[in-house]
């Protein structure tokens, strides 16, 4: 039955010509979080997008790599670049506040980390053109992802400074954060994904891993198939 349902997405998708802008957060100046082991988020990113866009393409889906070079500064080009597409996704990794962090070391070297957090977590803007096919993509990647054995972090919607993200779908992992500009300023419905927590030192030995970026982009790509379906006048499943 699964198998036969991804065909499905697969024929759907093809048929409908659906595109999606895969946005790699960050650039080589501002790499993003640093991972408890000293790896920019940046390359996180852009090794996940690149898996992201391969299992889209696998279903059919017409992905738009976005700033994978690295050189891509300002946020309006992005946004510009991904004008046309069924739906913008902004692939990230995420951190935590600083008061969580504690010091270790890595062979030899300082650095930080706080294994208080785990998960993903998924983000629509309220000042998107389209918040209703926003949240609906949203949800169905977080379900998508739970499906996979992964689980939302959650915590971005704790009452703290630097957090206190409303829940659009806690279910699902899905939070309102409206004055992102990547979300707000664009022309389609957007979506941004912190993929995981990588100043987590397990849950950076896992998103390092080909292995689970493989899923992640697996789980991703199946909940946007879904999601586009009645967008592009194809029927929902």
């Amino acid at each position: 039955m699964r198998y036969a349902a991804a065909l499905l997405l697969v024929l759907i998708a093809r048929a409908y010509g659906a595109t999606v802008a895969v946005d790699v957060g960050h650039y080589n100046a501002e790499p993003g979080a640093l991972s408890a082991r000293g790896r920019p988020e940046f390359e996180f990113n852009r090794d996940l997008a690149a898996d992201v866009a391969g299992a889209l393409r696998a279903r059919g889906v017409q992905p738009r790599l976005i700033g994978a070079d690295g050189s891509m500064v300002h946020l309006s080009r992005r946004t510009a670049a991904a004008v046309g597409a069924d739906l913008l996704l902004s692939v990230h990794h995420d951190s935590t506040q600083p008061q969580f962090f504690l010091g270790w070391s890595d062979h030899g070297v300082d650095r930080s980390y706080s294994d208080r957090y785990a998960g993903f977590s998924l983000f629509v803007s309220r000042r998107n053109v389209d918040l209703p096919a926003s949240l609906r993509c949203a949800s169905a990647i977080g379900a998508a992802l739970r499906a996979g054995g992964f689980r939302p972090s959650l915590y971005h919607a704790d009452p703290i400074p630097g957090e206190s993200k409303p829940f659009a779908d806690r279910e699902n992992g899905v939070h309102y954060y409206d004055n992102l500009v990547v979300l707000h300023t664009a022309r389609s419905p957007a979506v941004l994904l912190e993929a995981g927590v990588i100043v987590n030192r397990d849950e950076e030995t896992k998103l390092a891993s080909p292995e689970t970026r493989r899923r992640i982009a697996s789980a991703v790509a199946e909940g946007v198939s879904r999601c586009l379906a009645p967008r592009t006048g194809a029927p929902s499943l």
